[in-house]
């Protein structure tokens, strides 16, 4: 036997490229900025559930999850990779769960090959590095789909009363993840098991989740002020299902199969179904809700919990043609292509997310700016709106939770989220009383908001001799500095000042 031969029938290779793609994927983003979510995170842990800024959106703090990085940060101290060590740890145990319900529900061979299944989703991987409920989310689906099969299967109490816990959790994690009970009822309904211990089972569940479903229907009236997405189109909905990946992937098997003549097997069709309800109930009733009531919670993240569902139903489609000795230079084959394509080797330190706060942030300070400096900063959460808002809202608030992780040097002026009539009445106000007579200002928040605040004081013919420039790049976030007629020349204006996006006029 060759070297290479000797090294690919190796026990220890999968398990090693698991472990690559989990620093790379997972362990590597950890010490990137926050995004705005993730500060809000940190908002609810210093400030606590109850503070009165949380009133505008409730739901935000409506989550066991705040435990565990308060925990974390008790334990090693606040940073980014304390805050998202517990969804890399919570998401690691999902793989775990993962891997034993595809050798149940499919193959003792499969289960490598559906846990980088999960992996070769980005969606999946995000879940690691996030500081927010998610990964934990995900953690406790997985525990309770599993749980609930082995309890239907033997009928051991055990089981029954560890479902029941796991499954309480659910929407104790996160409310928008209300779709997995029907879930977990289309399992119950297709598996056999005692009478007794299913109406053991409902009416703990019952009584577990009256507290949570009451308060969120009392809650409905307004969710509208809290959508964040539009709309969704059925290819929105294709995309959610992963169609494309599984119908790549299901292809390729087919014209391997075919090419090296392995013969079709059929997976029990149990397993067939308990698969497709995890692949398919939770995006199509968040796409359905959406539609009926016009308040849409289509958003990737909102579907995480889905993501292992769509794993198992392509492991399924693959091992419909592939025979149970060759599931290891298959799943070998995609663990090499995840750990390539997916690394992004372009970078030493992968982002996990497109918003670079902290740097932002570190650009403002280290810019030699007038002392007291007017920095107005539109709020990156949505809920920031008249009446909602109003020009003397706290900056030490959740609205503003951005400013109290990554502080800015200047005086700060709260922003909305977005211009409106009432919006530009009071910036109106603001330029007259104290920003005309300034020697500058800045801008700082996210883009979506910055540029349109940017273009409307460019729009006053009293802005004709003054000149503005933005920082960058910091992703989807900006810093945009205009200078008056009285701007000191200082000797340096910082290396962002020549970059695209700078005015003179």
């Amino acid at each position: 036997m060759s070297a290479a031969a000797s090294i690919l029938r190796s026990p220890w290779l999968l398990p090693l490229l698991l472990a690559a793609s989990i620093v790379r994927l997972w362990a590597m983003p950890l010490t990137s900025s926050f995004w705005a979510d993730e500060m809000a995170t940190a908002f609810v842990v210093h400030h606590g559930a109850a503070d009165p800024s949380l009133r505008v959106a409730p739901q935000v703090a409506a989550s066991i999850y705040y435990v565990l990085p308060r925990a974390a940060e008790r334990l090693f101290g606040f940073s980014e990779w304390t805050y998202r060590l517990p969804s890399l740890l919570a998401l690691g145990i999902s793989l775990w769960f993962i891997a034993r319900l595809a050798g149940r529900l499919l193959h003792a061979e499969a289960a490598w090959f559906a846990i980088f299944c999960c992996v070769a989703f980005r969606a999946f991987d995000d879940q690691a590095a996030d500081a927010r409920p998610y990964a934990l989310g995900t953690c406790v689906v997985c525990a309770g789909v599993w749980f609930l099969i082995r309890w239907l299967d033997a009928g051991r109490w055990r089981d029954a009363a560890l479902f029941a816990v796991a499954a309480g959790l659910v929407c104790q994690v996160h409310l928008i993840f209300w779709p997995v009970y029907l879930l977990f009822g289309a399992v119950g309904l297709l598996l056999p098991g005692s009478r007794t211990q299913r109406l053991a089972v409902c009416a703990a569940l019952a009584l577990a989740l009256g507290a949570v479903f009451l308060p969120a229907v009392r809650l409905f009236h307004e969710a509208g002020v809290h959508v964040v997405a539009a709309e969704p189109t059925p290819g929105n909905l294709a995309s959610a299902l992963r169609l494309g990946s599984l119908a790549a992937v299901s292809v390729a098997a087919i014209a391997v199969a075919k090419w090296q003549g392995w013969k079709i097997a059929r997976p029990p069709a149990a397993s067939l179904i308990v698969i497709a309800a995890w692949w398919l109930v939770d995006p199509l009733s968040l796409f359905a809700f959406s539609h009926f009531t016009g308040v849409s919670v289509f958003v990737p993240r909102y579907m995480s919990v889905a993501l292992p569902g769509a794993a198992l139903a392509i492991t399924a489609a693959v091992a419909v043609f592939v025979p149970a000795e060759k599931w290891r230079p298959v799943t070998l084959a995609l663990a090499a292509g995840v750990l390539i394509f997916m690394g992004s080797w372009n970078r030493v330190w992968p982002a996990h997310h497109n918003s670079d706060w902290r740097a932002a942030a570190r650009a403002l300070r280290e810019m030699p700016l007038p002392a007291g400096l007017p920095v107005l900063c539109p709020s990156p959460f949505i809920e920031a709106r008249p009446p909602v808002w109003r020009p003397d809202y706290p900056i030490d608030s959740f609205l503003y939770s951005n400013l109290l992780v990554y502080p800015v040097p200047g005086k700060l002026y709260p922003f909305p989220y977005e211009r409106s009539p009432e919006a530009e009445r009071d910036a109106g106000q603001l330029w007259s009383g104290t920003l005309s007579g300034a020697p500058g200002f800045a801008l700082f928040g996210i883009q979506q908001a910055v540029i349109p605040w940017r273009d409307w004081f460019r729009s006053f013919p009293s802005t004709s001799a003054w000149r503005d420039r933005q920082l960058g790049g910091f992703g989807d976030v900006t810093v945009i500095v205009f200078e008056g007629p009285t701007w000191p020349q200082l000797s340096n204006h910082g290396s962002a000042s020549s970059r695209p996006g700078a005015r003179a006029r």
